[in-house]
């Protein structure tokens, strides 16, 4: 496919966007978002709701980064009411990759705590990249409370979350660490070591924590 700025190419872009072939999927965003037009952002939107593969959904990302952010801000924030799963998660996605503060109201303590992990990580990021300054606090207040939560993949989502908003975390981290739950203790003392050495594996951190929680300690005199 030749990628120009006529009309006819970015036609037939949009057709192959819903070709069974990831690979004419990925060059047909190229496309899309090589050669911006306006008219086309619903479509965009739409077909992030229902892409399987990961690297497709990406380059349809970065095509609506490339279209003007008062058409598709407003299409965006719509799909964060979506039934569909995958529609929430990839409108925060994109969100966080366009990084404009006017998104920051539709960021919910709903949307953080979504049922859905993808979808609540997804919340977890744009969060994280949007927050005005001075509501770090408040957004700590909401993610503490998903602590525990999922599996490895989704803890490690949530303390890189938390890890980016800095030491306002450490009150809320250190009053987890005697929550009741054991899964909400190692996971609260994991991530407050990872806020000191951010390089260490999240993985290791986890189950040196969960070691710590399971003798009785409460890794408070552990940095």
């Amino acid at each position: 496919m030749t990628v120009t700025g006529q009309g006819t190419d970015t036609t037939r872009a949009l057709e192959e966007l819903a070709d069974s072939r990831p690979s004419v999927r990925l060059r047909a965003a190229l496309a899309v978002g090589t050669t911006p037009d306006p008219r086309h952002v619903d479509e965009l939107v739409e077909r992030c709701a229902v892409e399987p593969e990961f690297f497709v959904r990406d380059m349809l990302t970065w095509a609506l980064t490339r279209h003007p952010l008062p058409l598709t801000l407003p299409r965006l924030l719509r799909e964060l009411g979506s039934a569909r799963a995958q529609a929430r998660s990839q409108a925060l996605h994109t969100l966080s990759k366009i990084g404009d503060a006017q998104a920051w109201p539709a960021i919910t303590p709903a949307l953080l705590r979504d049922a859905d992990d993808e979808v609540a990580r997804s919340a977890w990021r744009a969060a994280v990249v949007l927050v005005p300054d001075g509501e770090e606090p408040a957004l700590t207040t909401v993610l503490v409370t998903q602590l525990g939560r999922g599996g490895g993949e989704t803890q490690r989502s949530l303390s890189r979350a938390l890890v980016a908003l800095g030491e306002v975390i450490v009150p809320d981290l250190l009053a987890a660490e005697s929550a009741p739950d054991p899964l909400v203790r190692a996971h609260a003392l994991a991530t407050r070591r990872l806020l000191r050495d951010p390089e260490a594996g999240f993985g290791f951190l986890l189950d040196e924590a969960k070691r710590i929680v399971a003798l009785g300690g409460s890794g408070h005199g552990g940095g």
